[in-house]
C-alpha cells in the first residue's frame, strides 16, 4: 500500500477520521468528570508525543535510505566510468568489445532507474544479469591470458561495477519495515479516538477532529513517497549515469 502514496494518504485519512467520530461517539455515550479529564489529558498528551517521535524517527529512516540510493547511484555511475577507461589497457579487439558491452549496460542502469512497471522491471532485471555475464566473460579471457598487475586492475574495476549494482540493489530493497507502519497507524488511531473522546464543544469538533487526521496522513504521504523508491512524486533521478552515458560514444 506504500507503494502508492496518494492512495495511502486517503486511506489513512479516512481511517483516522472515523477513528475521531468514534471517539465523540464514546464521549457522548459515557462523558468524563472533572477529575477523570485531568487523567486523560496526561494520557493523551504522552500519546500525542509519542506519535509524533515514531513520526519523527520514520521520516529519518525515509530520508536515509533516499540519500542511500542516492550516493549509491552516484558510485555506480562511477565505477562504470573508471572501469571504461581501464578498459583500453586491454588488447584493442578485447577493449572495444568491453567498452561497446558498458556503453550498452549504461544505458540499461538508467531504465532501471527510470522505469516503475513491474513487467518491464523484471525484463531489465533479467537483462542486466545476462549482460553482467557478458561483462565478466569479455574481461576474463583476456585476464587469463595476461596474468599481470595491469591486467588484476581491469578484474578489479569490472568486479566494482558487479558490486555497486548489487549494492543499488539492496538499498532499493530496504524500505522501513511493515510492523513500524502499523505501530505509527495504531498509535495515530489511538490519538484520534483520545481527540473525540476529549471534544467538549461542536465548535471544536469541527476543527481539531479534522486538524490531527489531516496533519498525521500528510506525514505519512511524505514519508512513503520518500520511502516508494518508485511510487509517489519524490524519486531518485539518474543524473550521473545519464551524464556517464552521454559521454561515452554510441
Amino acid at each position: 500500500m506504500t507503494d502508492y502514496p496518494i492512495p495511502f494518504f486517503l486511506a489513512s485519512l479516512l481511517i483516522l477520521w472515523v477513528a475521531g467520530q468514534i471517539g465523540l461517539y464514546w464521549r457522548r455515550k459515557r462523558p468524563m468528570n472533572d477529575e477523570e479529564r485531568a487523567d486523560f489529558a496526561v494520557v493523551q498528551g504522552a500519546s500525542l508525543t509519542l506519535l509524533g517521535l515514531i513520526i519523527g524517527f520514520s521520516f529519518s529512516m525515509a530520508l536515509g535510505r533516499y540519500d542511500q540510493r542516492k550516493n549509491y547511484e552516484e558510485a555506480e555511475a562511477n565505477a562504470i566510468g573508471t572501469e571504461y577507461v581501464r578498459a583500453g589497457l586491454l588488447p584493442a579487439a578485447d577493449a572495444s568489445a568491453v567498452q561497446a558491452l558498458l556503453t550498452k549496460y549504461t544505458d540499461l542502469r538508467i531504465l532501471y532507474y527510470e522505469t516503475s512497471e513491474g513487467d518491464s522491471l523484471r525484463k531489465i532485471n533479467a537483462d542486466t544479469a545476462q549482460l553482467q555475464t557478458q561483462l565478466w566473460s569479455a574481461v576474463q579471457v583476456p585476464v587469463k591470458a595476461q596474468q599481470t598487475p595491469v591486467m588484476t586492475l581491469v578484474a578489479s574495476g569490472m568486479n566494482d561495477v558487479l558490486n555497486s549494482q548489487g549494492y543499488t540493489q539492496a538499498a532499493w530493497w530496504y524500505r522501513i519495515p511493515a510492523e513500524a507502519w502499523g505501530l505509527m497507524l495504531i498509535i495515530a488511531i489511538c490519538c484520534s479516538i483520545s481527540i473525540g473522546y476529549a471534544t467538549r464543544t461542536p465548535k471544536a469538533k469541527a476543527g481539531v477532529l479534522y486538524a490531527l487526521p489531516l496533519v498525521v496522513s500528510i506525514s505519512l504521504l511524505l514519508i512513503a513517497d520518500i520511502d516508494s523508491p518508485r511510487g509517489g512524486l519524490i524519486h531518485v533521478v539518474p543524473q550521473n549515469l545519464v551524464s556517464l552515458s552521454q559521454s561515452l560514444p554510441h
